[in-house]
């Protein structure tokens, strides 16, 4: 348990800093659990249910002071993908992810997330701002009936563009406006130093909480507006509407779902799921350990991934006993924690004990808040995600990395398990063919100097005989070749037969093939393999002095010529 780590040492002085930074946290996180609810297609209540049991949890079995635990934009845009905008889906899938990342956690499998490469993160988390950002536009016009998907989603929007509310725009705009310049305010507000006056050291507290804790601001400020209104009469804005009050019942998940006309079974539900319980899970996963890693070396602390994987994987298990969806660390809550300067994850028991209070007993408040406020937070929570600069990025330092990018990118459009599923094997391929085509350096001269630049496995058999036998077999009298292995690490058994035939065919020919440089684990696979004609020299030079004196060459001369095969 890390909190063992930390518990025995907390510090009195640690407490003020804990307990501002939970509260701040917790500031932020009741109005976007709102709107990611709302995001995800379920009741706003689940929003707020998945909300205070990753903070319980992270205390206890997380590594980094800074993460907090739940619902964000995100896992909301793939909970609606996924759960269908059905509460008792969304639950399950939270309780299959967590099982699946606990497991991931108890075998130690969280190299799998290496495999999904930054350009495959960029180009999904790209794609989400935008579809996010425009998922929200009806409600901040004040539309209905808009559908998921987001091609039609475009076109209905643009068609319907002149139904607007222009209550709910208004206030939209101003909400937005509102959230932009607090966010900018906070970013270039100064450090206020000990030396500074009092007023001025109260006023740069005034104003980092008012940046800090914007989204409380404003969800207050048009939720009074929403009031004012419905105390007259009238009411130009689509509201939150009730909200349930009260904590959830601690339960297990249901395994069947009732419906008026049957029941849908475990499996169908699963089946319905489908590659969702691979996606939620990864990218639950891939935020969590991205965030704890980005906050960790800001801090100078290590993290370890596997106690995330189980972090995370008993959040979402317990999390599905109090009705939650699937959840991961959320950076911009994990932002306002580090900047409150938290001193251990017990900020988290403060940041979950306020959204408990929220549910017992200001449920019935939220009854006024806009629906376009609530877009206006979830707006500004997900167009920082957006990297413009990652394309220009890519360009100028390697340009075959635009290709996974891109392809996740325009895919995540149409739907976003295809982009993502499209970019892991685009970059599988590269990563593959990589492997398959290792850089081969080929030196003429007395003695034909060939080096490969990596490891030596069976997709780059064939390749590395073709650059070896295309130079060799072109010359009329019989020469020396010398395959000098320093940078090979590693072999595999097909590598070893297709030497064993390189050296064969050049026999054949009369030419001969001598190894130098072989590391220990090489050398001892290729002994065990017992090649006929093997030969072996421990370095360069002495290969090239024995080579030599090889039929057909008169001495060591210098190499004349030089070419790299890729």
């Amino acid at each position: 348990l890390p909190i063992l780590r930390w518990l025995p040492r907390y510090s009195r002085a640690w407490l003020p800093l804990d307990l501002l930074a939970g509260l701040a946290v917790g500031l932020t996180t009741v109005p976007q659990a709102l709107a990611y609810a709302e995001l995800a297609g379920l009741p706003l209540q689940y929003g707020l249910y998945s909300s205070f049991m990753g903070c319980f949890v992270y205390c206890f079995l997380g590594t980094a002071k800074d993460v907090t635990l739940g619902p964000t934009a995100i896992m909301s845009l793939l909970v609606s993908s996924y759960a269908f905008h059905e509460p008792v889906h969304a639950i399950l899938l939270a309780f299959l992810s967590g099982c699946i990342q606990l497991a991931m956690g108890l075998l130690h499998l969280g190299f799998l997330l290496d495999f999904i490469s930054c350009p495959v993160i960029k180009g999904f988390t790209s794609a989400a701002s935008i579809t996010i950002s425009f998922n929200q536009i009806k409600n901040i016009l004040g539309l209905q009936g808009i559908p998921r998907q987001f091609f039609l989603q475009v076109y209905e929007t643009l068609r319907r563009i002149g139904d607007t509310r222009a209550g709910d725009a208004v206030l939209g705009l101003t909400c937005l406006a509102a959230l932009t310049g607090l966010r900018a305010m906070k970013s270039h507000l100064p450090q206020a130093a000990p030396a500074e006056p009092l007023a001025v050291r109260i006023s740069y507290l005034i104003v980092w909480i008012a940046a800090t804790a914007r989204n409380a601001l404003v969800v207050l400020f048009a939720g009074l507006v929403a009031y004012s209104f419905q105390a007259t009469g009238s009411q130009p804005f689509r509201l939150t509407g009730s909200i349930p009050q009260g904590l959830p019942a601690f339960r297990p998940p249901r395994f069947s779902l009732a419906l008026p006309n049957g029941t849908v079974p475990f499996q169908s539900m699963v089946e319905d799921m489908g590659v969702g319980l691979a996606v939620v899970p990864l990218m639950g996963l891939l935020e969590t350990i991205a965030i704890a890693k980005a906050f960790a070396s800001q801090s100078g602390y290590r993290i370890d991934p596997n106690q995330e994987l189980l972090a995370l994987g008993v959040a979402n298990v317990l999390g599905s006993f109090v009705s939650s969806y699937p959840i991961t660390g959320s950076f911009g809550r994990t932002a306002v924690n580090a900047q409150s300067g938290v001193c251990t994850p017990a900020g988290g028991l403060v940041t979950g004990a306020l959204v408990l209070l929220s549910l017992a007993y200001l449920t019935s408040l939220f009854y006024y808040i806009p629906k376009a406020a609530l877009a206006a937070v979830i707006i500004s929570a997900v167009v920082p995600m957006f990297d413009a600069g990652i394309f220009r990025t890519l360009w100028r330092v390697k340009r075959l990395d635009l290709v996974p990018l891109c392809v996740t990118f325009l895919l995540c459009f149409w739907e976003v398990q295809y982009g993502i599923v499209a970019g892991v094997l685009v970059s599988g391929i590269l990563l593959l063919y990589s492997i398959a085509r290792p850089p081969i350096k080929v030196s003429e001269g007395a003695v034909l100097l060939v080096q490969p630049g990596s490891s030596l496995h069976f997709p780059a058999v064939e390749h590395l005989r073709d650059s070896v036998c295309s130079r060799a077999l072109a010359a009329s009298a019989p020469r020396s070749v010398i395959l000098d292995c320093g940078h090979v690490s590693s072999i595999d058994y097909t590598a070893v037969v297709g030497l064993q035939e390189l050296l064969q065919e050049l026999h054949r020919h009369g030419h001969s093939l001598a190894f130098c440089g072989l590391e220990d684990p090489v050398l001892q696979v290729l002994l065990s393999a017992d090649l006929e004609g093997f030969q072996h020299f421990p370095s360069l030079e002495e290969a090239e002095r024995c080579g030599g004196a090889e039929p057909g060459a008169s001495g060591a001369e210098p190499f004349t010529s030089t070419t790299e095969s890729t």
